[in-house]
């Protein structure tokens, strides 16, 4: 793999949870706990599980919205950790989000021409009507016209509204963004125009994405690499499409089995069982109260992710030796 443009070790962050009764033990909620990845240059990450695992906490971390309880994210090497307000600031321009839900993160006050416009305001960039050059081109670059600049945010459908955020987004000229349940809200004609353009845009740029979503289909066609969460842990890491092979951890084996395939008939895997609480996680493997290969020794060790083969990491006790099979 080329080097990392960003990489995550041991990243975690807890939530203190208020105490129930005076005597009660201070708890916390394990949102992300102990997750380490990487993402090479130019590369689409596609993060996946089921809601609350921490995939969202996760991308809200690397572009440091919230700080982490432990762990350190680096960006082209350079540790993120403890950096100054201003030193953070220069680097925003480098790292972007695009929210979920695009109406409630652009201000319905403002028109969509002063939303684009505040971020090169905020970082000096050009005089008045340069900004307002970068604002029209950046429109036409997410397939808007430039007089939807002087429009507000209600006046928009919901996938224009989506472009917007990612306008947005672009309009600084990143090199990392965080795609966060970008299409998940949009009808599904509407997702396909908006993944292709963010496939466009990142093969234009040469961007680098994480793109985290529930959807696996979606995760599948827009991804180089997969990783899997499960209860703020990473789980498995394997490349997207035809080069990434059967799923190996029990877990990504019953999360990909629910996906419908018209061309083949697939086994449905169920789990038995709840997901369990992020404030009281179960010891040794998250899993292991539902996966149907636990083992006396998944009770009390946790599994690390480890390299299994080309392009595969694997949290799992079933691989202890690189190309193991269970």
């Amino acid at each position: 793999m080329t080097e990392a443009l960003i990489r995550a070790s041991s990243l975690a962050k807890h939530y203190p949870v208020s105490k129930q009764g005076l005597l009660a033990k201070r708890q916390v909620l394990r949102a992300v706990d102990g997750v380490s990845f990487r993402i090479a240059e130019g590369e689409i990450f596609g993060l996946v599980g089921e809601s609350g695992c921490g995939k969202s906490t996760t991308g809200q971390l690397l572009v440091q919205l919230v700080k982490q309880t432990a762990g350190d994210i680096y960006y082209r090497g350079r540790n993120l950790s403890g950096l100054s307000g201003s030193e953070m600031k220069s680097l925003r321009r480098d790292i972007q989000i695009v929210f979920q839900d695009p109406y409630s993160s652009l201000n319905p006050k403002k028109t969509i021409g002063w939303i684009l416009e505040e971020p090169l305001i905020i970082h000096r960039i050009g005089d008045k009507r340069t900004r307002r050059k970068i604002v029209a081109e950046t429109l036409e670059q997410v397939g808007l016209d430039p007089g939807y600049a002087s429009r507000y945010p209600h006046e928009l459908s919901g996938g224009q509204r989506q472009r917007v955020g990612i306008a947005a987004a672009l309009v600084l000229s990143p090199k990392f963004i965080v795609i966060d349940e970008a299409v998940s809200a949009l009808d599904v004609s509407v997702q396909s125009q908006i993944l292709n353009l963010l496939k466009q845009l990142q093969q234009k740029r040469g961007l680098t994405y994480l793109f985290i979503s529930h959807d696996l289909n979606v995760v599948e066609y827009i991804s180089d690499r997969v990783g899997v969460m499960y209860l703020g842990k990473m789980v498995e890491i394997f490349d997207a499409g035809a080069a990434g092979g059967e799923p190996l951890h029990p877990y990504t084996r019953a999360l990909f089995s629910s996906v419908p395939d018209v061309k083949k008939r697939k086994e449905r895997v169920m789990l038995q069982g709840e997901v369990p609480s992020p404030i009281d996680p179960p010891g040794g493997c998250a899993f292991h109260p539902r996966c149907p290969h636990a083992m006396d020794k998944c009770r009390d060790v946790a599994p690390e992710l480890r390299i299994v083969g080309p392009g595969r990491e694997v949290s799992c006790h079933l691989y202890e030796e690189a190309n193991d099979t269970p």
